[in-house]
Formats: structure tokens, C-alpha cells, sequence
């Protein structure tokens, strides 16, 4: 049996291989900060590190296409739904070593990144009060080099351990794929070779950011290497000088961002100025389509007002980019992701 025409999904063989545990047709939408999305063929829940290796290499085995979906946010989900299979991100374990010199603490890909800042405050830990208002997960944080007030995962990052798939040999002649092997291991920081809100991984899986290619399937489907875990470096301090620290950073955020629902910054700051600052110059502060709306606080938030959908949200996101790019020859780059089926045109 065949999920849909041009899936190449052996639904019958999900189901034996993974049984109760996977779910079809779940509405994407209550998984996302954006809250809009449509269906997932098909779904499957993970709590632990150990899971995750478990369904992500069967599912290589299997070839079977996926999205790995952690906090929803930063990412933008299409109306038409997820083919394949949305794996969702929920190992969570997180623990200090405060033995360690200096102290880190290892945190499960599906921890909130929000959350251990907060954990480690109260254990007077310096190095990720930044991230205290950061909603997405440690696995999106490593991959996307989250940052925020200064700092960025680049400076905290020990190692992160990986799930890899590597081809092994060339493309036969007849057309035959080459054997794929899967290996779990730890890459340090350097070899992430971080940029700004970008890593070796998120380049390589050829994730389209900018927004101006046209794509029928997720740009996660030829995902290769997956993140299970990261071990980040803290340093000794106070709880209360910590938390002095992250409290004035919240208070800013609360100045300075939006409250609803948004998947956070839209657009990458180009060199040298700000997508914010651009977006309000042309005028487009407050500019709704649907249920949509750039916000009035700061431009480079695009917020859910009820019943937006993904396709109110893909508008404002061109009509920002086309406006910005007419008046200051400026061609914003997304930070946010692509996930899904958008058969639209992205080009300007």
C-alpha cells in the first residue's frame, strides 16, 4: 500500500516496524510557536536520545523521507502539510556536571534551550543567560547557531553528538543507489564551522533560506546528519548574579519583541544593519494579510492574529522582501525554515 503518488512510503511496512507509536494525518499546526500548518502523513513521537537513533536509522534503512521537528519555532510549516513522516522531538534529559573544569552541562537535541538557561541560573552557572528567552530546542539551536544578546552557540558549544548517514561508494551504472552507512559520533565546535545563524549541517542538508528557489518537498527530506545530544561549556559564577544578568535580558526582549504567535526573527540581519529597521523604512509596519500581520512593536516579526495561514504568512514574507529589496537593493535572506509541500513561486 502507498501512502500518495510520488512518496515512496511503504505504509504497511511503517506500520509493522514502528506500530502503535505512529499516527496519520496529524494537523502540524498545534506543534509550531506559528500555530499554522498542515497535516503530517505521517507522525511519530520520540522521549529519549536512544529513540531517536532507534526510528531516524530505520527510517534511513527504510528510505523513507522525514522532517525532524523539535519546538516548532523558527520554522514555517506549508498549508499543504508534511509528506512523509514528521518525527517529533521530545527527549528532553538534561544534565550538569559541576565537576567538571570548567562546568558544562549535557543536554538531549529536544531539551528547550529556554529552559536549561533557566536550570543553569539557579545553579549559579554563567554563559547562557542569552539564551533565557530563546524558545526552540538545543538540536535547532547546535544546527542553526542560534544567538541572541551577543552571544551564540559558537561560544558555548563543547561537542554535539551526532547521527550520520554517509554514502559508501558511487552511483552504479544501472541507476542503483550506493550503500548508505549510519555511524553515531561527536563532532566538536570547530567542526560545525559556524557562521552567522549558520553551520556546516545546515548548509550541506542545502536548507533553502533565502527563499528564492521553488522546492515540492521539505528541504529536511535529504536529511543526513541528525543531533542527539549537545555538551555545552558554562562557567562558575552566582545564582543571583545570573540571574540579574538573564532578567535583564528578558526585560529587554519584552520591550523590544512581540508577544502571540510567531516562529521568532523572520529575516537574518544583513551586513551591517537590521532586517527590523529595513522592513519599518518601507513603510510596512502593521501591514496584514489574512490573519496575518508584520508586527507594529518590530518588523521582523510576523505574527499569528487568530487564523492565519501559512500561505497569509508566505506573503507578507514576499511583499517584505520584494518592497525592502525595491527601495534599498537590499534582498532579505530568511532565518526561519521552509518545512513542507510549497508549490508557489519563490522567487522575487
Amino acid at each position: 500500500m502507498k501512502l500518495a503518488p510520488n512518496i515512496p512510503i511503504d505504509l504497511e511496512s511503517l506500520v509493522a516496524v514502528f506500530a502503535d507509536r505512529i499516527k496519520l494525518g496529524v494537523p502540524l499546526a498545534r506543534y509550531t510557536s506559528a500555530r499554522v500548518g498542515g497535516p503530517a502523513d505521517l507522525f511519530i513521537t520520540i522521549e529519549s536520545v536512544e529513540a531517536l537513533v532507534e526510528v531516524v536509522s530505520r527510517l534511513w534503512e527504510m528510505d523513507a523521507p522525514f522532517v525532524l521537528l523539535g519546538g516548532g519555532s523558527n520554522v514555517l510549516v506549508s498549508d499543504a502539510g508534511v509528506r512523509g513522516v514528521v518525527v517529533h522531538n521530545r527527549a528532553r534529559q538534561v544534565r550538569f556536571n559541576l565537576k567538571s573544569d570548567p562546568p558544562t552541562v549535557w543536554a538531549a537535541s529536544g531539551a528547550n534551550f529556554g529552559v536549561i538557561a533557566r536550570q543553569a541560573a539557579e545553579r549559579g552557572l554563567a554563559g547562557l543567560e542569552w539564551a533565557a528567552g530563546i524558545p526552540g530546542t538545543v538540536g535547532g539551536a547546535v544546527v542553526g547557531n542560534a544567538g541572541a544578546h551577543g552571544g551564540d552557540m559558537a561560544g558555548n558549544l563543547v561537542l554535539a553528538e551526532i547521527l550520520h548517514r554517509e554514502a559508501m561508494g558511487v552511483h552504479a551504472k544501472n541507476g542503483s543507489q550506493p550503500k548508505m552507512k549510519i555511524h553515531r559520533g561527536s563532532w566538536p565546535v570547530e567542526r560545525w564551522d559556524y557562521t552567522y545563524r549558520s553551520s556546516i549541517v545546515k548548509r550541506d542538508q542545502g536548507i533553502r533560506s533565502s527563499g528564492r528557489s521553488a522546492t515540492s518537498t521539505s528541504p529536511y527530506t535529504g536529511l543526513q546528519t541528525v543531533v542527539l545530544a549537545a555538551v555545552l561549556r558554562l562557567a562558575q559564577s552566582t545564582s543571583q548574579a545570573v540571574q540579574s544578568r538573564m532578567d535583564e535580558f528578558v526585560a529587554y526582549r519584552h520591550r523590544t519583541q512581540p508577544p502571540g504567535a510567531s516562529m521568532g526573527s523572520m529575516f537574518k540581519n544583513p551586513p551591517g544593519d537590521f532586517a527590523g529597521r529595513l522592513i519599518e523604512a518601507a513603510g510596512l509596519k502593521g501591514t496584514r494579510i489574512g490573519h496575518a500581520g508584520i508586527s507594529p512593536l518590530h518588523a521582523n516579526f510576523f505574527i499569528n492574529y487568530g487564523n492565519a495561514t501559512a500561505g497569509d504568512i508566505w506573503g507578507l514574507i514576499q511583499q517584505a522582501r520584494r518592497t525592502v529589496a525595491a527601495k534599498f537593493g537590499v534582498i532579505l535572506e530568511l532565518e526561519i525554515e521552509l518545512i513542507g509541500n510549497w508549490d508557489i513561486d519563490k522567487g522575487l
